[in-house]
Protein backbone atom coordinates (compact mmCIF):
# COMPACT_ATOMS: atom_id res chain seq x y z
CA UNK A 1 0.00 0.00 0.00
CA UNK A 2 1.69 3.58 -0.50
CA UNK A 3 0.16 6.45 1.46
CA UNK A 4 2.64 8.69 1.08
CA UNK A 5 4.62 10.39 -2.22
CA UNK A 6 7.64 12.34 -1.92
CA UNK A 7 9.30 14.28 -5.34
CA UNK A 8 12.41 15.14 -5.91
CA UNK A 9 12.72 18.61 -7.14
CA UNK A 10 15.11 19.40 -10.01
CA UNK A 11 14.09 17.63 -13.31
CA UNK A 12 10.78 16.10 -12.20
CA UNK A 13 9.03 19.57 -10.61
CA UNK A 14 11.55 22.01 -11.83
CA UNK A 15 12.62 21.93 -15.52
CA UNK A 16 16.48 23.42 -15.06
CA UNK A 17 16.99 24.80 -18.43
CA UNK A 18 17.01 28.02 -17.55
CA UNK A 19 19.50 27.72 -14.07
CA UNK A 20 22.03 25.22 -16.16
CA UNK A 21 21.50 28.37 -19.36
CA UNK A 22 22.60 31.24 -16.35
CA UNK A 23 25.29 28.98 -15.10
CA UNK A 24 26.43 28.80 -19.01
CA UNK A 25 26.41 32.60 -19.13
CA UNK A 26 28.25 32.93 -15.54
CA UNK A 27 31.14 31.13 -16.96
CA UNK A 28 31.43 32.38 -20.01
CA UNK A 29 30.17 29.01 -21.90
CA UNK A 30 28.14 29.04 -25.15
CA UNK A 31 24.96 27.30 -23.59
CA UNK A 32 24.75 24.88 -25.93
CA UNK A 33 28.79 24.36 -25.63
CA UNK A 34 27.91 23.84 -21.49
CA UNK A 35 24.89 21.57 -22.24
CA UNK A 36 26.77 19.10 -24.59
CA UNK A 37 29.36 18.64 -21.64
CA UNK A 38 26.91 18.31 -19.16
CA UNK A 39 25.32 15.37 -20.91
CA UNK A 40 28.79 13.65 -21.44
CA UNK A 41 29.44 14.07 -17.65
CA UNK A 42 26.62 12.05 -17.32
CA UNK A 43 26.41 9.12 -19.83
CA UNK A 44 29.98 9.26 -18.37
CA UNK A 45 28.93 8.28 -14.78
CA UNK A 46 30.23 11.70 -13.27
CA UNK A 47 28.80 13.79 -10.87
CA UNK A 48 27.61 16.77 -12.54
CA UNK A 49 29.36 19.04 -10.94
CA UNK A 50 32.38 18.19 -12.55
CA UNK A 51 31.38 19.89 -15.64
CA UNK A 52 32.26 23.21 -13.72
CA UNK A 53 35.55 21.83 -13.32
CA UNK A 54 35.82 20.75 -17.37
CA UNK A 55 35.54 24.51 -17.95
CA UNK A 56 36.59 26.45 -15.01
CA UNK A 57 39.67 23.90 -13.02
CA UNK A 58 38.81 24.77 -9.36
CA UNK A 59 35.78 25.91 -9.61
CA UNK A 60 33.39 25.83 -6.19
CA UNK A 61 29.72 25.47 -6.55
CA UNK A 62 29.19 27.29 -3.34
CA UNK A 63 31.57 30.09 -3.12
CA UNK A 64 30.18 30.87 -6.66
CA UNK A 65 26.53 30.56 -5.57
CA UNK A 66 27.89 33.05 -3.47
CA UNK A 67 29.39 35.53 -5.81
CA UNK A 68 26.19 35.13 -8.44
CA UNK A 69 24.35 36.41 -5.51
CA UNK A 70 26.33 39.11 -4.50
CA UNK A 71 26.39 39.99 -8.05
CA UNK A 72 22.45 40.39 -8.10
CA UNK A 73 21.86 37.21 -10.31
CA UNK A 74 21.23 34.06 -7.72
CA UNK A 75 20.16 30.75 -9.09
CA UNK A 76 16.44 31.00 -9.03
CA UNK A 77 13.30 29.42 -10.21
CA UNK A 78 9.74 30.00 -10.43
CA UNK A 79 6.52 29.18 -11.51
CA UNK A 80 7.59 29.52 -15.05
CA UNK A 81 10.22 26.59 -14.65
CA UNK A 82 8.02 24.25 -13.45
CA UNK A 83 6.41 21.46 -15.34
CA UNK A 84 3.13 21.71 -17.20
CA UNK A 85 1.98 18.60 -15.17
CA UNK A 86 3.09 19.58 -11.73
CA UNK A 87 0.38 21.60 -10.63
CA UNK A 88 -2.54 18.59 -11.59
CA UNK A 89 -0.49 15.75 -10.91
CA UNK A 90 -0.30 17.03 -7.21
CA UNK A 91 -3.94 17.94 -7.23
CA UNK A 92 -4.60 14.28 -8.07
CA UNK A 93 -2.81 12.97 -5.38
CA UNK A 94 -4.18 15.38 -3.13
CA UNK A 95 -7.49 13.94 -4.04
CA UNK A 96 -7.03 10.75 -3.63
CA UNK A 97 -5.89 11.58 0.21
CA UNK A 98 -2.42 10.94 -0.10
CA UNK A 99 0.25 12.39 2.17
CA UNK A 100 2.36 14.77 -0.29
CA UNK A 101 6.38 15.93 0.43
CA UNK A 102 9.37 17.23 -1.84
CA UNK A 103 12.62 16.42 -1.19
CA UNK A 104 15.73 16.82 -2.52
CA UNK A 105 19.47 17.85 -3.17
CA UNK A 106 18.75 21.86 -2.65
CA UNK A 107 19.87 25.54 -1.17
CA UNK A 108 18.52 26.97 1.57
CA UNK A 109 17.82 29.38 -1.15
CA UNK A 110 15.92 26.88 -3.09
CA UNK A 111 13.99 25.89 -0.64
CA UNK A 112 12.47 29.44 0.23
CA UNK A 113 11.27 29.08 -3.00
CA UNK A 114 9.87 26.18 -2.73
CA UNK A 115 7.81 26.90 0.19
CA UNK A 116 6.66 30.00 -1.80
CA UNK A 117 5.45 27.81 -4.66
CA UNK A 118 4.36 25.09 -2.84
CA UNK A 119 3.25 25.70 0.83
CA UNK A 120 -0.25 24.77 0.29
CA UNK A 121 0.22 21.75 -2.40
CA UNK A 122 2.07 19.88 0.04
CA UNK A 123 2.61 18.68 3.22
CA UNK A 124 6.60 18.69 3.95
CA UNK A 125 9.17 20.43 2.22
CA UNK A 126 12.85 19.47 2.90
CA UNK A 127 16.30 20.13 1.59
CA UNK A 128 19.77 18.75 1.49
CA UNK A 129 20.98 22.31 3.17
CA UNK A 130 17.88 21.71 6.20
CA UNK A 131 19.06 17.87 6.52
CA UNK A 132 22.99 18.21 5.83
CA UNK A 133 22.44 15.12 4.51
CA UNK A 134 22.36 14.81 0.25
CA UNK A 135 21.91 12.03 -1.92
CA UNK A 136 22.64 9.59 -2.45
CA UNK A 137 23.28 8.97 1.06
CA UNK A 138 21.29 6.81 2.72
CA UNK A 139 21.12 9.16 5.51
CA UNK A 140 19.03 11.21 3.49
CA UNK A 141 16.51 8.92 2.82
CA UNK A 142 16.61 7.63 6.28
CA UNK A 143 15.72 11.41 7.48
CA UNK A 144 12.95 11.06 4.59
CA UNK A 145 11.27 8.22 6.55
CA UNK A 146 11.53 9.97 9.44
CA UNK A 147 9.66 12.83 8.75
CA UNK A 148 7.17 10.86 6.90
CA UNK A 149 4.15 9.43 8.86
CA UNK A 150 4.02 6.35 7.02
CA UNK A 151 6.02 3.10 7.04
CA UNK A 152 9.35 3.48 4.94
CA UNK A 153 7.41 0.59 2.25
CA UNK A 154 4.40 2.81 1.89
CA UNK A 155 6.33 5.21 0.61
CA UNK A 156 7.05 5.91 -2.73
CA UNK A 157 9.73 8.28 -4.33
CA UNK A 158 9.56 10.00 -7.34
CA UNK A 159 12.42 11.28 -9.52
CA UNK A 160 14.14 11.34 -12.65
CA UNK A 161 18.22 9.65 -11.91
CA UNK A 162 18.91 5.83 -11.14
CA UNK A 163 21.73 7.05 -9.40
CA UNK A 164 20.25 9.71 -7.35
CA UNK A 165 17.10 8.85 -6.25
CA UNK A 166 15.54 5.58 -7.75
CA UNK A 167 18.37 2.95 -6.54
CA UNK A 168 18.67 4.60 -3.04
CA UNK A 169 15.07 5.01 -2.30
CA UNK A 170 14.87 1.17 -3.28
CA UNK A 171 17.83 0.08 -1.19
CA UNK A 172 16.25 2.32 1.68
CA UNK A 173 13.05 0.14 1.41
CA UNK A 174 10.68 2.71 -0.83
CA UNK A 175 8.76 2.44 -3.98
CA UNK A 176 10.10 4.50 -6.73
CA UNK A 177 9.08 5.75 -9.83
CA UNK A 178 11.44 7.59 -12.41
CA UNK A 179 10.16 10.12 -14.72
CA UNK A 180 10.84 10.09 -18.37
CA UNK A 181 12.35 13.80 -18.61
CA UNK A 182 15.72 15.83 -18.18
CA UNK A 183 19.27 14.87 -19.38
CA UNK A 184 19.77 12.29 -16.55
CA UNK A 185 16.44 10.25 -17.36
CA UNK A 186 17.24 10.55 -21.20
CA UNK A 187 20.55 9.12 -20.48
CA UNK A 188 19.34 6.29 -18.23
CA UNK A 189 15.63 5.14 -19.55
CA UNK A 190 17.23 2.17 -21.47
CA UNK A 191 19.54 0.42 -19.06
CA UNK A 192 19.00 -2.22 -17.49
CA UNK A 193 18.36 -0.49 -14.17
CA UNK A 194 15.95 1.39 -15.14
CA UNK A 195 14.00 -1.01 -17.03
CA UNK A 196 13.72 -2.77 -13.37
CA UNK A 197 14.48 -1.54 -10.28
CA UNK A 198 11.68 1.57 -10.18
CA UNK A 199 8.08 0.87 -9.12
CA UNK A 200 6.48 2.59 -11.83
CA UNK A 201 8.03 4.31 -14.96
CA UNK A 202 5.95 6.91 -16.29
CA UNK A 203 6.45 9.85 -18.80
CA UNK A 204 4.82 12.29 -16.89
CA UNK A 205 3.65 12.57 -13.19
CA UNK A 206 -0.38 12.30 -14.15
CA UNK A 207 0.28 8.95 -14.58
CA UNK A 208 1.19 8.34 -10.74
CA UNK A 209 -2.72 8.56 -9.59
CA UNK A 210 -3.71 5.37 -11.53
CA UNK A 211 -0.73 3.82 -11.26
CA UNK A 212 -0.93 4.43 -7.40
CA UNK A 213 -5.15 3.19 -7.41
CA UNK A 214 -4.59 0.28 -9.13
CA UNK A 215 -1.38 -0.76 -6.97
CA UNK A 216 -3.08 -0.51 -4.24
CA UNK A 217 -6.20 -2.42 -4.89
CA UNK A 218 -4.15 -5.10 -6.09
CA UNK A 219 -2.11 -4.51 -2.53
CA UNK A 220 -5.90 -5.11 -0.40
Amino acid sequence: MIRAVIFDVGECLVDETTEYGTWADWLGVPRHTFAAMFGAVIAQGRDYREVFQEFRPGFDLYEEREKRAAAGKPETFGEDDLYPDVRDALAALRADGLWLGIAGNQTVRAGRILRELFATDVDLIGTSDDWGASKPDRAFFDRVAEVVPAEVDEMLYVGDRIDNDVRPAAVAGMHTALVHRGPWATIQWNSEEAKKLPTFRVATLLELSGLIRAFNESER
